[in-house]
């Protein structure tokens, strides 16, 4: 009984000392990326026993936390922005690149369906939808800027609705009505079409943007090591091949 006991009360301490290992990661991460990056927070958890627990949030957002002093483990944003975080002291040397998302445009179901062959039909289509919907975010911005060197934001800036965030954007295109399209990340996209959300394809190539994301590790991290860890596993094969599958080259 007593070498039982000794066993048992040997094998409780493994367990507890394994739990109180286990990290809990913070990562604060641009949204165009969600399906991919939870797909390999997932697979990193199942691996580790650390759990990821993410924010998603726009480009502006993210400066907005960071420079405020929020603290997380891992911020995963596009390079631009993670070059000013890493001038300030506050990210590490260490980097992945994670991928890059396209430009994609949405319509509801049983909508019309525009003309994005080229160039010149997108901007044709644009012209005659009653509607058009899109973000305030870096992707929002792009679009805006798109239509400018087309000579045709003047024209169709009055019909034009505006949302904070791409989600926001795609659940407007659902509910919506008429000659609407809607604009975003292509990834974004592909997560409304279990609720019928339609891919109408990708910008067309002489036009197309891609926003690219790096993940670092945050300054002062109180999850140093396991942080490090899912960074390195975000930029694996195996991580690689999660994000690839998510529609993130």
């Amino acid at each position: 009984m007593k070498n039982s006991a000794a066993i048992w009360g040997a094998v409780v301490g493994v367990l507890l000392a394994q739990g109180a290992a286990a990290a809990e990661i913070a990562v604060l991460s641009g949204g165009a990326i969600e399906p991919g990056l939870k797909a390999a927070a997932s697979a990193f958890q199942k691996q580790t026993g650390d759990t990821v627990k993410i924010t998603f949030n726009t480009t502006p957002q993210i400066r907005k936390r960071i420079d405020g002093g929020e603290k997380f483990d891992v911020v995963i944003a596009p390079p631009a922005a993670m070059d000013a975080f890493a001038k300030a002291g506050k990210l590490g040397e260490e980097r992945v690149n994670v991928g890059r998302v396209g430009m994609g445009i949405a319509v509801r179901p049983g909508a019309p369906v525009p003309d994005i062959s080229s160039a010149e039909a997108l901007r044709r289509s644009v012209l005659g939808a009653e509607t058009l919907v899109f973000n305030r975010a870096s992707s929002g911005l792009y679009i805006e800027d798109l239509f400018k060197k087309m000579g045709i934001y003047e024209q169709i800036e009055s019909k034009t609705t505006r949302y904070p965030d791409a989600g926001s954007v795609m659940e407007h295109v659902l509910k919506g009505k008429g000659k609407e399209i809607g604009f975003g990340p292509i990834t974004e996209i592909l997560m409304y079409k279990e609720k019928g959300l339609r891919l109408v394809g990708p910008f067309p190539a002489e036009v197309q943007n891609y926003t690219s994301y790096v993940a670092a590790v945050a300054t002062g991290s109180p999850n140093g090591e396991p942080a490090r860890s899912l960074v390195r596993y975000l930029g694996s094969p195996s991580g690689k091949g999660l994000f690839s599958a998510a529609g993130i080259e």
